[in-house]
Parts: structure tokens; C-alpha cells; sequence
């Protein structure tokens, strides 16, 4: 049987992900999520490529701080229905992610310091299946931009998909949709492509 939550009745609770365990991170990441180990947007696609699996995962434990809770920094948060995690969201400052700085769509139109780390970016969400299109990632957003705040971000960002008008397969979908940024109080500042919104938050 397929299990349920209902985020708006707060069954979904988020927490920086260093206060969580590093095995209960990993039930998260399935598939190419896996593969990934959430290090392409940091490391950048060509570093990133070349990086063996059991490498970017030791790098994304030593980032996580996992199982630490006295760390003053993490590099996300993570969503629990009960005692299940079910959800991943990576936010950090958003100069730490090659691959962002390195594209020219969430740039395109604006002229932004690159390099400005007081600016956050959201830049990954995972939901686990079986919890999948029951709103996991409102909770996950809006525990993202609470967690950027506590840490002295002046603003943050996402890059969701447009998923009106057209079939968007899940692995497009680890930048977010829109919805959940509205929600948690984004506004969108650009449209670099038919499908991608930059959405931004001051804090």
C-alpha cells in the first residue's frame, strides 16, 4: 500500500540535515539521485563525471556533517513523515554550485555579483517514492528558507519547472516546481527559458 502524508495538517516535519542520520539521508536518494549523490550542481559536470560514485558520496557525507548535531553548518535539510524520511532539499550559498554560476539561464536578463555569498540558492529537491505528488516539497521549500535565514542569507533563490503545457519527467524535476516557492513567499524575477522560472526571496 502506497503511504500517504498531508503536509498542511503538519504531518511533514524538516530539519538540517546534520541532525539527521547518514542512512536515513540515503533512503532518499534513489536512482540517478543516488548516482548523483546531490555533487553535479556543486562540483560542476565536468568534475563531476569524472568523480567515481563511492568519491562524490564521501564528499557529500563530509559536506552533510551528518549525524553531528553540534556542526554550525549543513547543506540542506531533510523532510520526515513520522520517523520515514521522505524528502531532500540542497540549499547553500549559491556560489558554492559550479554549475549554476557556470549556466547562463539563471542569469540571463540580470546583472547579478556571482560571487555574493550572503545570496542562497535552492538548488535540488528529492522526494522519495512512495511520497511522491503529495505536496512533500512545500514543507521542504519553506524548511529550506528557514534554515538559509538562521544562517544569515539576505536572500535566496530556485529555479523551478513550468509543468504546464507539457510532459516533465521526474528527473527534470529536482529543481522544484513552482508552486511551493509561491507558497513560501518567492517572487518570480525572470523567465531565462519557456520552462524555467528564477524565483528569489529577501530575507
Amino acid at each position: 500500500m502506497t503511504p500517504t502524508v498531508d503536509p498542511t495538517a503538519g504531518e511533514v516535519r524538516v530539519t538540517p540535515a546534520n541532525l539527521v542520520s547518514w542512512d536515513d539521508l540515503q533512503k532518499v536518494l534513489t536512482g540517478t539521485a543516488r548516482q548523483c549523490q546531490c555533487e553535479r550542481q556543486r562540483l560542476g559536470d565536468g568534475d563531476w563525471w569524472y568523480m567515481p560514485v563511492d568519491e562524490r558520496k564521501a564528499l557529500f557525507r563530509s559536506e552533510l556533517r551528518c549525524d553531528d548535531p553540534r556542526a554550525n553548518e549543513t547543506i540542506g535539510v531533510v523532510a520526515f513523515a513520522g520517523d520515514e524520511p521522505v524528502g531532500w532539499c540542497a540549499v547553500d550559498r549559491r556560489s558554492v554550485y559550479a554549475r549554476l554560476r557556470n549556466s547562463p539561464v539563471p542569469w540571463k536578463g540580470r546583472s547579478e555579483q556571482k560571487e555574493d555569498e550572503s545570496v542562497w540558492s535552492i538548488a535540488c529537491l528529492i522526494v522519495r517514492p512512495g511520497y511522491r505528488c503529495q505536496g512533500v516539497t512545500y514543507p521542504l521549500v519553506a524548511g529550506a528558507v528557514e534554515h538559509a535565514r538562521a544562517q544569515g542569507a539576505s536572500a535566496i533563490e530556485g529555479y523551478p519547472m513550468l509543468t504546464s503545457g507539457g510532459t516533465v519527467t521526474w528527473g527534470e524535476m529536482n529543481v522544484g516546481s513552482v508552486g511551493p516557492f509561491l507558497a513560501a513567499g518567492f517572487r518570480e524575477i525572470s523567465r531565462p527559458t519557456v520552462r524555467r522560472v528564477v524565483m528569489r526571496l529577501e530575507l
